[in-house]
């Protein structure tokens, strides 16, 4: 390995395959894998966020798993901060880290050295928690602020930018010695795989992992909130039939795709790639240059 400080990073939709590339490239370059995933950081859950086997963690380190307690949340400005650390301590003992995840704000925090805000202060948070989605966009837009680029779908991104009254984080030029590489999969073949995932995962046993997690910490607790976990309530309820839980979370995870998809094609350092051939010579032309 010519390169110093090499960083190869891999993006793309849920179950586009990202984690068997890491896999591979961890394998075939000496490597260890950061993972950049909102959900597989919090501990206990397993199936529903698809986090690696115990055999993949065992075969490949696997960094940034299980690091959050369910009850306390976890934010982009504290994964920077871990991301940074786990890959500075990875190319120290001489081994490639390979930062794999769809989520897009965690691989851009490492990617453009984000300076994260302050954090908002507890009894304004409370208020604006308190306001409808609808009460807090004519908020905003009373207060004069931008929201061009922000999801007013997402409560608590409206909550965020009213708070730090439209300023947003800063960002630097793209990390230097740093491969970016995006996995392009054709849309019907990426449906076949997200059904097969989420069959996969009721299969092991999403359910009773969901009943024990609501059970433990409430359905308020953040990682509830997540795909795979949050379309179970009504289930449980009783006003939801198991077909109908499994179509819903079908049709969120199709809508995350759709996201992450539009969140990577504005990236403009991303390679984006199709065959494992193509990965394995771009990345030896990386690490030999």
């Amino acid at each position: 390995m010519k390169r110093e400080n090499p960083l190869v990073v891999i993006v793309g939709e849920t179950a586009s395959g990202k984690s068997a590339l890491a896999m591979e490239i961890a394998e075939r370059f000496n490597g260890e894998i950061v993972c950049a995933d909102s959900w597989t950081v919090y501990k206990g859950f397993d199936i529903g966020t698809a986090k690696p086997s115990l055999a993949d963690q065992r075969a490949i380190p696997h960094h940034l798993l299980d690091i959050a307690e369910p009850s306390e949340g976890f934010s982009a400005a504290v994964f920077k901060e871990v991301a940074q650390h786990a890959i500075q301590d990875i190319q120290n003992r001489r081994k490639l880290p390979i930062l794999a995840g769809g989520s897009g704000l965690y691989v851009d925090s490492v990617l453009y050295d984000y300076g994260f805000l302050e954090q908002s202060d507890p009894v304004k948070r409370a208020l604006l928690d308190a306001m409808e989605l609808p009460s807090l966009i004519a908020h905003a837009n009373k207060l004069g602020l931008d929201m061009m680029d922000i999801d007013i779908r997402n409560k608590r991104r409206v909550i965020r930018h009213i708070e730090n009254m439209g300023v947003r984080p800063t960002k630097q030029p793209v990390r230097q010695s740093t491969l970016v590489l995006g996995l392009q999969v054709p849309r019907d073949e990426l449906a076949k795989r997200t059904e097969a995932r989420v069959d996969a995962m009721m299969a092991q046993g999403l359910e009773d992992e969901v009943r024990q997690l609501s059970a433990r910490y409430g359905w308020d607790a953040e990682p509830m909130k997540g795909i795979g976990y949050r379309e179970w309530q009504d289930y449980f309820m009783g006003t939801q039939t198991f077909s109908e839980t499994r179509q819903k979370i079908l049709q969120n995870t199709r809508q995350l795709a759709k996201k992450q998809r539009t969140w990577f094609k504005r990236n403009n350092s991303i390679q984006w790639i199709n065959t494992r051939s193509k990965t394995v010579d771009l990345v030896t032309t990386f690490l030999n240059n």
